[in-house]
């Protein structure tokens, strides 16, 4: 303590200290600063970058060194080099109309991924029918299963599926499981059995706060949910691998919706999960047994399908501008579900003007989503929302976490993106885009069985100034940080 002191007093007898400590005050807000406002961002997220740099001196910069939004640039370079071996064009359905046509043109520009079809489309509602489907096709793999998550806990739900993957390993089936390094911390030590029995593990962006001068990649997640079995069936949607999303084992877990895809899509899906593979491993060299191993279809499926992929390695918000233009696309109905709500501009404007033009526009929420900030700012954007027309439903007891939007009779989005900031921006996302009526009509089903376990929101309810507005419209502030 004694030392301390004196080097406190020492530190205060420093001449012109307080101009001193303006001056590097002065100098890093303009370092910082220029560095931010040149990175040509929205200037919402740009001013509260600012704004909080300036408010926290120094260690301002530590939170935006670690949080701060950041581009992947090597990354398109190596998704190039896989996608060169992968890639397979072959003739799709053509679009049923116009609308859905420019969609296809748009889904293929922004990702480079050409429409495709699929042979079978399973909806699976809850982790019940998910884990049961995905063991059984998992215990009958032959050639290799591939697997990306960003959730995977070492619960019950983790170690049937570990034990699965451990099984099929043993039995000389190649197994390659790619987890988040945030969202799957705890599972660190979990996998052991897995690696002992032959099957590969990868890390997607593990922290690097020990290399001080690389910026750490704390902001940018792989949120993918992807599943490929011998190249011929595929897993996606919004499921992670815990118990949290299996209904058998506790009343409050989960409700959502994953798919079962077969056909050429299962090859679209395929070269995503190599491409993320290759990243984040370097390792290009098992690109050929893939390619090997995965089968080409003879014909087109019935159903058009297109995968969309988004991420901080492409410019494009690609599934952020599939549901604007979907949205704007619309001619009768717009029903979207989605845990997190944090819209911005462009997408209100889509919802707004889609129900001021007298289309059937409705939001399925949850009443209480896992993260209470969220909740706060998706409630701060229903006032706008109901006075345009738009039907806000708040779904519970349970955790809505289903993430879709059905656009008429015709279209249908399903997948990992969240309809916020972070899915559209920040986070690495799959969804796909189903163009068929059968595909429109069972999500329709569905999201009407939700609705009868969700109350409408009303315009005339009661919100007081210190329980529900002012935190929702200090929530509403993060927005653009959330």
């Amino acid at each position: 303590m004694d030392v301390l002191r004196e080097a406190w007093q020492g530190l205060w007898s420093i001449p012109n200290l307080g101009a001193w400590l303006l001056a590097a005050w002065a100098a890093y807000l303009l370092l910082l600063g220029g560095w931010i406002i040149l990175q040509k961002r929205e200037p919402v997220a740009t001013l509260s970058w600012l704004l909080g740099l300036a408010l926290l001196p120094y260690l301002g910069f530590f939170v935006y060194h670690v949080f701060g939004p950041q581009r992947i640039h090597r990354q398109r370079l190596r998704r190039a080099r896989s996608r060169a071996s992968l890639q397979h064009e072959p003739e799709a359905p053509d679009p049923a109309h116009a609308d859905a046509a420019e969609l296809a043109r748009l889904g293929a520009a922004t990702t480079g991924l050409p429409p495709s079809s699929a042979r079978e489309v399973r909806l699976l509602v809850d982790g019940a029918a998910k884990y049961q489907a995905l063991l059984a096709d998992i215990g009958a793999a032959t050639k290799h299963v591939h697997l990306e998550y960003y959730i995977y806990e070492p619960d019950r739900t983790g170690t049937a599926l570990r034990d699965a993957l451990v099984e099929r390993a043993r039995a000389g089936v190649q197994v390659r499981l790619l987890v988040d390094a945030i969202g799957s911390g705890r599972a660190r030590r979990f996998f052991g059995p897995l690696l002992e029995a032959g099957g590969e593990l990868a890390w997607f962006h593990p922290m690097r706060f020990g290399q001080f001068w690389r910026r750490p990649w704390a902001n940018l997640r792989t949120h993918r949910k992807i599943v490929v079995i011998d190249g011929t069936v595929a897993y996606t949607g919004g499921m992670n691998v815990t118990d949290e999303q299996d209904e058998r084992l506790g009343d409050t877990a989960y409700r959502d919706l994953h798919l079962r895809l077969e056909g050429d899509v299962v090859r679209r899906l395929q070269l995503v999960f190599c491409e993320d593979w290759a990243y984040a491993t370097g390792d290009r060299d098992f690109l050929s047994c893939v390619v090997r191993d995965t089968p080409v279809e003879p014909a087109p499926g019935p159903v058009r399908a297109q995968v969309l992929v988004s991420g901080p390695d492409s410019p494009w918000e690609a599934i952020h501008r599939m549901h604007v233009s979907a949205i704007q696309a619309a001619k009768k109905r717009v029903w979207m579900t989605t845990p997190y709500f944090v819209p911005g501009e462009a997408a209100m404007m889509a919802l707004t003007s889609a129900a001021l033009a007298g289309l059937d526009v409705r939001l399925l929420v949850p009443r209480d989503s896992d993260s209470k900030l969220v909740t706060l700012a998706a409630r701060s954007y229903f006032g706008q929302l109901l006075v345009a027309g738009v039907k806000v439903y708040e779904y519970g007891p349970r955790m809505l976490h289903s993430k879709t939007l059905l656009v008429d009779d015709e279209l249908a989005l399903i997948g990992s993106a969240n309809f916020d900031h972070r899915s559209f921006r920040l986070n690495f996302e799959v969804s796909v885009l189903f163009d068929d009526p059968g595909i429109a009509d069972q999500l329709a089903t569905l999201i009407e069985g939700e609705l009868a376990h969700a109350p409408r929101v009303q315009r005339g309810r009661r919100r007081p100034l210190l329980r529900a507005r002012l935190p929702e419209a200090l929530a509403r502030l993060m927005s653009p940080l959330l």
